[in-house]
């Protein structure tokens, strides 16, 4: 079960906590900050947005990891760079924080571009840089826009101790998948596995981490599990007038060789941070679909699925 009785009845009546506070203290200069930039919003064609926000990309200097299109009005496209991957490389799971993620939102003919924003999604993901260069390159091919996700920003300092509220996880609490003999086993486990769409799951990038055995899998999740379908997903978290589309798609680490991914409860918390916990959009909706992703992901990296947040064990 997502929540058993006793924990259902607490969150009730604590409401949303988002972190805790009480352990935290910002720095002076520690801004607020919100997970997503609004690049541009007014009339469009999907299609021609797409390849102009494409292009703008590559003559930034990104490289285009992938592409995913979760349900027609909505195409992801998932950028690297040489910075992103070497600032990766010096933290402890650095890779999620590898990849940033541009959206393009057709919302009844008003085409959003939006796009990750760097310094919150590094400081979530606890690296040692805040990814200034990517913020900059970022507002220069795309437009700087405004922050939104949240109606009051986080600080770096809160970020890198987030966790949606007790008994929910934190980012250090990644979910052991599977494990293989190597690197280079658990990394063709995982290829091959979305390949054939095991689990619902497919590939929409894969990205190594430079000087360090470590890769990050983009996961599209298409399948006939509605619990763990993005479209479903997304259906219930992501209702706003501004979507926060570029929240797509999940990711599977592998690190040496070990498969690993963060739980929802952490990693829309993260992206979604204002969800309430009951209500018409809320995270009691998508209760059943943690537990649901994680053990597609499991399967995918051949481990075995025990429950909600259990480690697979390696010998």
């Amino acid at each position: 079960m997502y929540f058993n009785k006793i924990t259902a009845l607490a969150l009730g009546a604590l409401a949303f906590v988002g972190i805790n506070s009480a352990a935290l203290e910002a720095k002076a200069d520690d801004h607020p900050m919100k997970p997503f930039v609004l690049a541009s919003n007014g009339a469009g064609d999907m299609t021609s947005t797409v390849a102009d926000v494409t292009a703008k990309l590559t003559d930034a200097g990104f490289t285009i990891a992938g592409t995913y299109t979760p349900y027609p009005a909505a195409t992801i496209i998932a950028v690297t760079s040489m910075a992103q991957r070497a600032a990766a490389a010096r933290s402890d799971m650095g890779g999620f924080g590898a990849i940033g993620r541009v959206s393009v939102t057709d919302m009844g003919g008003k085409i959003q571009v939006s796009y990750t924003n760097p310094a919150y999604m590094a400081a979530a993901y606890r690296m040692d840089n805040d990814l200034a260069s990517t913020t900059k390159k970022l507002k220069k091919a795309l437009g700087g826009g405004k922050e939104f996700g949240l109606d009051k920003g986080k600080t770096a300092a809160q970020l890198n101790k987030f966790h949606y509220m007790i008994m929910m996880p934190y980012f250090d609490e990644a979910n052991l998948l599977g494990c293989a003999g190597s690197h280079k086993k658990m990394v063709k486990r995982v290829e091959n596995n979305l390949a054939k769409g095991m689990s619902g799951l497919t590939q929409v990038y894969k990205v190594n981490i430079l000087g360090k055995k470590e890769v990050v899998f983009g996961v599209a999740s298409k399948g006939a599990d509605k619990l763990q379908n993005d479209d479903f997903i997304m259906s219930e978290i992501d209702f706003k007038d501004i979507r926060s589309t570029a929240h797509l798609p999940h990711e599977i680490l592998v690190s040496g060789d070990k498969a690993y991914a963060l739980s929802l409860r952490f990693r829309i918390a993260m992206n979604f941070p204002d969800l309430s916990m009951m209500g018409s959009n809320s995270f009691m909706n998508i209760m059943g679909s943690p537990p649901a992703f994680q053990k597609a992901v499991t399967k995918v990296s051949g481990g075995e699925f025990k429950g909600q947040d259990n480690q697979a064990k390696c010998s």
